[in-house]
């Protein structure tokens, strides 16, 4: 689960990791309001206003601008900033429309560094991640320069050392910055690392991590993303979401209790396991990454899906222009596949589905789930194994399904 930007900051000043003064703005009014405010507060006119949407790469797409003429420059860029499609590395070409604001007190810094955390599956550890290459995409520096990326791993048990954390700071050069620099670093980290636990983060980025002139280490960007699977333990983050900016199909297969992600290809795919689901995509992507076919989306109905689901499903998967044609791999155990046949052939009636539909059904009622397929009056390919179904499917859009 992704957060904005100020929201990340509200939590940042909540466990003590230093981040400017800002606030958050809805119109045109409310940021004019804040850097008023904020002029007040800090006793300097300047302020940056930053479109908040869940990507990078804001500034280079024209979203993040410094207003030094104070509130009515910022008003300014408000008008011209909210409601427009900020394109992005990360959003593609259609961008994403901007509804949020956070406008926040301009800070003159000597430096700018990269500090990020996130989970090292291969380790079973917190990875910490420093550069002194900040306020750039840290993909790009770990394909170009990865020399100038330290990783420093956390002991679960004694958590990040200070001696790890100074390890850090030296690395990035912040001795020379003055006495109470290498400290600040140290407590900004050991902060971010306390954070990152006890929120169940599965990303806490700051790019960039700048230096002061005085010496003082202090957020300037923040990005955290939640790990979905510790919801249960946190209600507050509800509050959080911001819905505009997520999938709608992924929010509507929450809502009924499937696994949907959305993906870039033209298969849709309806599996019920997560395994199975994986392998699918695997399949499907090896018969046909020859000819432009791969899938268009992750989603497991799970193992005891109903009739009702198997609908939705389709419904999720058709929504999506990019899809020209299905493949259903199901395997019954739970879920027996004369359901899912009734299932399939009922969402394909309703919905008057007019691209090729490929179904591989296997294991309990399975020979009573084929009879209901044939006997449905669709064009529906029946498939017999998962490498069968996958060269059907490739060769239902137009390639020629052959292995690579």
């Amino acid at each position: 689960m992704k957060i904005h930007e100020y929201q990340a900051k509200q939590i940042f000043h909540r466990y003590g990791v230093p981040v400017p003064k800002g606030y958050p703005a809805f119109t045109v009014a409310e940021a004019e309001q804040a850097a008023r405010k904020l002029a007040t507060e800090t006793g300097g006119p300047v302020v940056v206003v930053k479109a908040q949407i869940h990507a990078g790469g804001r500034g280079k797409g024209g979203g993040v601008k410094v207003a030094k003429g104070g509130a009515a420059e910022a008003r300014t860029i408000a008008e011209k900033m909210l409601g427009m499609q900020l394109v992005t590395h990360q959003t593609g070409p259609a961008g994403q429309k901007v509804r949020r604001l956070y406008v926040e007190q301009g800070l003159e810094m000597v430096r700018e560094l990269y500090l990020g955390a996130v989970v090292d599956r291969d380790q079973r550890r917190i990875a910490f991640m420093a550069s002194t290459e900040g306020g750039v995409e840290i993909e790009k520096v770990a394909a170009e320069t990865p020399e100038k990326i330290v990783t420093v791993h956390v002991d679960p048990i004694t958590g990040l050392s200070p001696y790890k954390a100074r390890q850090l700071a030296f690395s990035l050069g912040l001795g020379k910055h003055g006495k109470t620099t290498v400290p600040s670093f140290v407590k900004l980290a050991s902060s971010l690392y306390e954070l990152f636990v006890k929120e169940d983060c599965s990303l806490c980025e700051v790019n960039p991590l700048v230096v002061l002139k005085n010496g003082d280490v202090v957020a300037l960007d923040a990005k955290v993303n939640f790990d979905d699977n510790a919801d249960f333990r946190h209600p507050g983050w509800e509050e959080l979401r911001d819905t505009d900016e997520e999938d709608p199909a992924e929010l509507a297969a929450k809502k009924v209790g499937l696994n949907y992600v959305s993906l870039d290809g033209n298969v849709g795919c309806l599996v019920n396991g997560a395994g199975l689901a994986m392998a699918t995509m695997d399949i499907i992507k090896h018969y046909g990454a020859k000819v432009g076919v791969a899938p268009a989306n992750f989603l497991d109905v799970g193992g005891g899906a109903n009739q009702e689901q198997v609908q939705k499903a389709f419904t999720m998967i058709l929504a999506s222009p990019k899809v020209k044609a299905i493949f259903v791999n199901i395997f019954g155990g739970i879920m027996k596949c004369d359901v899912i046949a009734a299932g399939v052939v009922a969402a394909a009636k309703q919905l008057g589905v007019k691209v090729p539909l490929v179904v591989r059904l296997e294991g309990t009622n399975v020979e009573l789930g084929r009879k209901i397929l044939a006997e449905s009056g669709l064009a529906i390919q029946a498939a017999t194994t998962m490498a069968d179904g996958a060269q059907k499917i490739v060769a239902a859009i137009g390639g020629k399904g052959g292995a690579q």
